[in-house]
């Protein structure tokens, strides 16, 4: 596994610190973080059970697995973790089908990383299944590489998902930007020792040293994330 340790921080070739950007999927580049709730909102009062609306905040960006475990064990639904599982990915591929609502700014961006040839990374806690789907949206060859959260060993709030993701990048931690816009999401991202800029979705994220809230996408492009990373040679 990459260390977490931050190394010195050097100019690439072009003359930039920043070596990738890793940027989350649902609710960060795609309006997708409602159609979760949704889903769960339907199938458990298909169930015979409605979901607490402050329950929202704790199930939003996080694994599968535990968001769907929560609500398990907070409604006591007669449905085990894997059938609720398949449910989950059935009903929002099929909210999905058509297209996929693209957050304010997220089209713009992706398009200014392709064309400056930034080293971009897909990393979301959705299941692989979901995110192929979703890349049809948002574009397959924008991305060098994706990383669901069904294919590593623990997916966020664990630093895994990035340390992954910046290692098949071929960059330190240390020199990648992420774009996150849930607390989980934001923890991964900084235990992993990437710098971090935070785009609330659903529920509140507050500053702190290494991290950078914006009010949008809109506010973000390749200026911006470069500035983060500060060389020290």
């Amino acid at each position: 596994m990459t260390s977490t340790v931050p190394a010195p921080v050097a100019r690439t070739a072009d003359g930039h610190a920043l070596q990738a950007v890793l940027l989350d999927m649902d609710g960060t580049l795609v309006d997708t973080e409602g159609f979760w709730w949704d889903v769960e909102v339907d199938i458990f009062g298909e169930l015979g059970h409605r979901l607490d609306e402050s329950w929202r905040d704790i199930v939003v960006g996080g694994p599968m697995s535990r968001s769907a475990a929560f609500l398990i064990e907070s409604t006591g639904a007669a449905i085990t973790l894997a059938e609720l599982s398949v449910l989950l990915n059935e009903r929002f591929e099929a909210r999905i089908a058509d297209a996929v609502p693209l957050m304010p700014g997220a089209e713009r961006l992706l398009s200014e990383l392709a064309r400056h040839n930034v080293p971009t990374a897909l990393v979301s806690a959705s299941h692989r299944r979901v995110i192929d789907r979703v890349l049809r949206s948002l574009g397959p060859d924008r991305f060098a590489i994706s990383v669901a959260g069904d294919e590593v060993p623990r997916t966020k709030p664990h630093p895994d998902p990035y340390l992954i993701a910046a290692r098949a990048l071929g960059a330190h931690p240390s020199r990648c930007a992420v774009v996150e816009d849930t607390a989980t999401g934001v923890a991964s991202a900084e235990a992993a020792g990437c710098r971090v800029v935070a785009v609330p979705s659903v529920g509140q994220i507050p500053a702190a040293p290494g991290r950078t809230v914006v009010r949008s996408l809109e506010d973000v492009d390749l200026t911006f994330l470069r500035s983060l990373i500060t060389p020290m040679n």
